[in-house]
């Protein structure tokens, strides 16, 4: 299987990508010639990780039957001084909201998701190390 996404510039700093049947816009700041008409690409990293093993997450614990009503996911990653500005390490903050959740299921969970299924984390702990932690709110 292969997976192709195609990308086209706009113009000035800005590119439109189709990724499965969607549009995404790119853009940088002002201050780097851009309008902020986008995410920033590196950014989408970010939400890549963060989308992926939330699925995971969300999949496993309706198998587990625990009751979430909310979960959130906050990536933070330390960028490199010098160039190429490279993400050095990240960390995942899973925040989950919902009526006598097991924490240790959704320990599981995630373990799971980063230990198994995610691809995008796969990938990302090649380049960097990713940490995790879980808040139940």
């Amino acid at each position: 299987m292969t997976h192709t996404v195609n990308t086209s510039w706009k113009g000035d700093m800005q590119f439109n990508a189709l990724v499965s049947g969607h549009s995404v816009t790119m853009d940088a700041s002002p201050e780097f010639g851009g309008q902020d008409a986008g995410s920033r690409p590196k950014e989408l990293l970010l939400a890549a990780i963060a989308g992926c093993t939330g699925m995971d997450v969300v999949e496993l614990l309706r198998k587990m039957r625990v009751d979430v009503q909310e979960f959130d996911l906050e990536v933070k990653a330390e960028v490199s001084e010098g160039h190429p500005k490279v993400y050095t390490q990240m960390h995942i903050i899973y925040k989950l909201k919902g009526h006598n959740i097991d924490s240790a299921k959704v320990q599981k969970a995630v373990d799971m998701s980063q230990e198994k299924y995610c691809g995008v984390s796969a990938m990302l702990r090649k380049a960097m190390e990713i940490t995790y932690e879980i808040k139940i709110l």
